[in-house]
Formats: C-alpha cells, sequence, structure tokens
C-alpha cells in the first residue's frame, strides 16, 4: 500500500517559496486531507492519497500556487461534498474556477456516451478560458491511470483507451513528452494486452544488444567531444516508450531492424551554436544515416518542440538516434506549455527573443485574450492555443457523441504531420492530410479559390497525401470554386465543414 505524499515533499518541489503561496498550499493540503477523510480508492487506499499525488505532480513540473491548490482540491466538490461558495471563500475565485473545470459533471442529466461526451466538451470549454485546467486533468488521468489494476475490468479498458485516444496525444500537442509517455505506457497493457506482450517480448530480445552499443557510443563520443574542446556538456539516454514502439512496430511490419530509436542518446549543451557544433563531431565521428537529419532547431513542431536529431551507423552493424538540445530545449521537451506558465518567467522570455519559435507564448499574456465571462478571473492570463478554442466550439457543428468524439480523434488527437509554408510557417495535420486541409488550415479565403497546388516544387494533385516536412504552395484562381469531391478527399472537420458552407453559398448566388 502506498503512503500519502506529505507536505514537506510537496512545498519542496514547488519553483515559488514566497510565504503566500506556502500558506495557500499548506491550507489546500489540510483542507482536502479532512474532506477526504472518511474515503477510500478501489484499492483500499485512502481516496487523499490520489489529491496529494496530483498536487505534487504539478508542483514537480514548475506549476503555479493556484494552479497546484486546485489540483489538492480538484475532486472535492464533486467527491467530498464541499460547495463552490466555501472553495471561494478560502482559497479565492481563481481556484474555484480551475476546481470547477476539472470537475466532472455533478448532475446526473447524460447517461453512457452522452455523459462522456459532455464531460469532455466541458472539459474543452473551461480550457479554452484557462489552460491550467487542462494540466490538472491530465496530472489527475496521470495518477489514476497508474493505478488501473485497482479499477472493476468494466471500467478499466475503457479508461485505457480514453487515456490513449484523447489524454495522451492532449498531452503530445502541449509538448509534454513525460506525461505523454507516462500515459501511454500506464494504459497500453489494459487497452491492449496482447499487443502489450508481443511489444514486451520484441523489446527485451533487443534492450540488453542496444545497451552495450549505446554505452560504447557514449564513451567514443564524450572522448571525441573532449578532443574537438567541446566540454560543457552532459549525457543521458532515452528509451523509446512502449506504446510509441508499438506504434511504430504496427507501422513498419513488426520489424524490429527498421526501428532505429529504441534507444536514443541527448546531449544537453548550453547554448543554440553548440547544437550545430556537437552535430559537426558526430558527423565527423560516424556516418550519418541518408534523410534521418531533422532539425527541429530551425523548424520546431508546432508544440514548441525543439532539437536536432540525427541517426547515425555507428560502425558496428547498428545505427543509432543522437538528439542535440540545449537546457532550455530540454525542460520544454519534457514539459512543454507547463514551462512556461510561470506568467512573469514566459512574458521575460518573449520580450526577450528574437520572435522564434517561441511566440506562441504570446497568447496567454493579457490583452491578447477575449473577453471573458465575469464568473472568470481576468488575472489568470493563462488562455489556450487556437486548437483548444476550436475544441470547446466543435460541438456546435456536431451533433451525435459518436460524431463529436470520432472527429476528435481524427481533427485534434491523431498522429500529427507537420508541413510548410513557403514562407517556412509550420501547419499542424492530421496523418493523411491532403492540400485541401492545408489550404483550410490556412485560410477559407485561401482555399475556396485554390486551382492546385505544389508539393517540394511539383504540381501535386489535391487529394495527394502530404508527408512530414513537405513544402505545400497553393495556387489560386479568382474564378475557382470547391467542388462536391473535395468534401470525400478532406480529411478534417474544418474543411469538410468550410466546403459545405462555400457549396451551399453557391447554390444561393
Amino acid at each position: 500500500m502506498a503512503d500519502i505524499r506529505p507536505l514537506s515533499e510537496i512545498l519542496s518541489a514547488m519553483t515559488s517559496k514566497e510565504a503566500a503561496d506556502v500558506s495557500m498550499i499548506s491550507k489546500a493540503y489540510e483542507f482536502s486531507r479532512d474532506a477526504h477523510k472518511d474515503q477510500t480508492r478501489y484499492s483500499g487506499e485512502p481516496y487523499f492519497l490520489h489529491p496529494a499525488e496530483v498536487g505534487f505532480t504539478l508542483a514537480e513540473i514548475g506549476m503555479d500556487a493556484e494552479t497546484i491548490a486546485a489540483g489538492l482540491l480538484h475532486d472535492s466538490m464533486e467527491d467530498a461534498g464541499v460547495s463552490a461558495a466555501t472553495i471561494e471563500k478560502e482559497f479565492g475565485q481563481e481556484v474555484l474556477f480551475l476546481v470547477r473545470g476539472v470537475t466532472k459533471l455533478g448532475a446526473l442529466r447524460y447517461r453512457g456516451l452522452e455523459r462522456h461526451t459532455e464531460s469532455l466538451r466541458r472539459l474543452f470549454a473551461a480550457t479554452a478560458e484557462d489552460i491550467r485546467v487542462l494540466i490538472i486533468k491530465l496530472m489527475d488521468r496521470l495518477h489514476n491511470v497508474t493505478t488501473l489494476e485497482h479499477v472493476p475490468e468494466h471500467k478499466r479498458k475503457r479508461i485505457a483507451l480514453e487515456t490513449l485516444e484523447i489524454y495522451a496525444p492532449i498531452a503530445d500537442r502541449f509538448g509534454m513528452s513525460v506525461a505523454k509517455t507516462a500515459l501511454e505506457d500506464a494504459a497500453f497493457p489494459y487497452a491492449y494486452p496482447e499487443d502489450y506482450e508481443k511489444t514486451r517480448e520484441l523489446l527485451k530480445e533487443r534492450t540488453k544488444e542496444t545497451e552495450k552499443r549505446l554505452e560504447k557510443a557514449e564513451k567514443d563520443l564524450k572522448r571525441a567531444l573532449a578532443e574537438s574542446g567541446i566540454r560543457e556538456f552532459r549525457t543521458e539516454s532515452r528509451m523509446k516508450g512502449m506504446y510509441s514502439l508499438f506504434r511504430k512496430l504496427d507501422r513498419k511490419d513488426w520489424e524490429m531492424g527498421k526501428i532505429f530509436d529504441i534507444l536514443a542518446l541527448r546531449i544537453i549543451v548550453p547554448t543554440v551554436a553548440d547544437c550545430y557544433s556537437v552535430l559537426g563531431v558526430v558527423h565527423k565521428q560516424w556516418r550519418p544515416v541518408p534523410g534521418k537529419i531533422k532539425d527541429y532547431i530551425a523548424f520546431p513542431k508546432p508544440n514548441g518542440y525543439q532539437s536536432i536529431h540525427t541517426t547515425v551507423y555507428t560502425g558496428d552493424g547498428g545505427a543509432l538516434e543522437i538528439q542535440i538540445r540545449t537546457e532550455s530545449m530540454h525542460r520544454e521537451a519534457q514539459y512543454g506549455i507547463a514551462s512556461h506558465l510561470t506568467y512573469k518567467e514566459a512574458l521575460g522570455y518573449v520580450e526577450g527573443s528574437r520572435g522564434g519559435s517561441l511566440e506562441w507564448i504570446k497568447q496567454f499574456i493579457p490583452g491578447r485574450r477575449k473577453k471573458l465571462p465575469e464568473t472568470i478571473p481576468e488575472q489568470s492570463g493563462h488562455t489556450a492555443p487556437d486548437w483548444v478554442q476550436e475544441l470547446a466550439h466543435a460541438h456546435e457543428q456536431e451533433g451525435r457523441s459518436g460524431e463529436y468524439l470520432e472527429n476528435l480523434k481524427t481533427d485534434f488527437f491523431s498522429h500529427r504531420i507537420f508541413v510548410f509554408t513557403p514562407k517556412g510557417d509550420v501547419i499542424d495535420l492530421p496523418l493523411a492530410a491532403t492540400p485541401i486541409d492545408f489550404a483550410y488550415a490556412i485560410h477559407s479565403e485561401i482555399a475556396n479559390k485554390m486551382a492546385g497546388a505544389r508539393v517540394n516544387g511539383k504540381m501535386a494533385s489535391l487529394d495527394s497525401i502530404l508527408r512530414n516536412g513537405d513544402m505545400v504552395e497553393i495556387i489560386t484562381k479568382s474564378s475557382a470554386r470547391p467542388s462536391r469531391k473535395w468534401q470525400d478527399i478532406a480529411k478534417t472537420t474544418l474543411a469538410k465543414k468550410m466546403i459545405r458552407a462555400a457549396l451551399a453559398a453557391q447554390k444561393q448566388s
């Protein structure tokens, strides 16, 4: 039986040590412990073990005091009967909003799929006003999914699948790789037990051999870097998540020999210039695998991820992926959006930058936000990215709950590709997206005048499947119009909706 996380560990993990923050967290910890004192979890453990773990994880990833307090209190209204008025009186309006946002449906108005869908809609609506709601929810799900063995069997698979299809992809889109991998690997055995066992056995066969190669490569690289005068660096290895490996095996016909990144070696250095110096040393030491160099520093992923990835032949019959990044890139790769949510730090970072990949952080700064309802505290300053805003309103276009969930999975939580405009802007699209989806992701006025598309400088048909890293240029003509066939070609709900609207407008004119 696990021990309850002590308050001292949460306070120690907190970024802020200000007296007011320490006082708020201490008060929330004691309040939550008292509210849940007579409750137990499926495992028979005290219920308070769960909110204490959620609070600790939020502190560990650097969230502010209000978010940590809300994490400690997130089940107190629904599961312990604490009133909203009491939460507001004791902890303020901001904490109340966060707790309410994470809280599931209070009234049993819906059943089954309808209830589940409505819970997601409410969660996304609250998240659209304050991104921290979804971060608390992710940490809540993370702890719950690690204790799935205690959950009744009829609920277990549903929770595991929902974790893989909704929550892990959200963590991925937030750039929170640590949370994404932990969510996936905890849910995988319960969602797909046979595939899990098959993947585990294959991995077991390869791990010892790969670890030996990695150890030798790390030693050789450290010597090569020192000889080149690069002394300020640290290395660490990264094991590919089990579920991530399964998905790749599934795409590669279950041939382990086609997968080069089971184990990766990371080199972490002080500056961007050092990243490129290290890349030079790596390629001098070993021959790179053609087509396997990805510069996410020059072209960051839409979730903010930056690193250089290169796969090299190590001379012993194998290949190894090497990732090169700075300390700040490493923190962002692990914690993503959460690494920016201390408001003063985020503001300083943006104003001090030259516009690079962190431009998106400006959407968290007051003044760029939509007017909020009076019930939501204006001072929170954590407005969500555009794709979360879309999630909040997606139900306005969708009728049935099943259709809404399917569109969430297709448009927002599918495997993603990153495609470039001619100016170098990155457009984030679902797998199997076409130039039509790309055009509507840019602007409906451009898409509605689309006469053709160039992909990587060559003319391509509108039903071409785009691939990661493609550069797409839309060719427009004033006389061009969307056709009914476009609806069948388009993959995203946004494109289909815009095409329907354009066709209806043509009919009326």
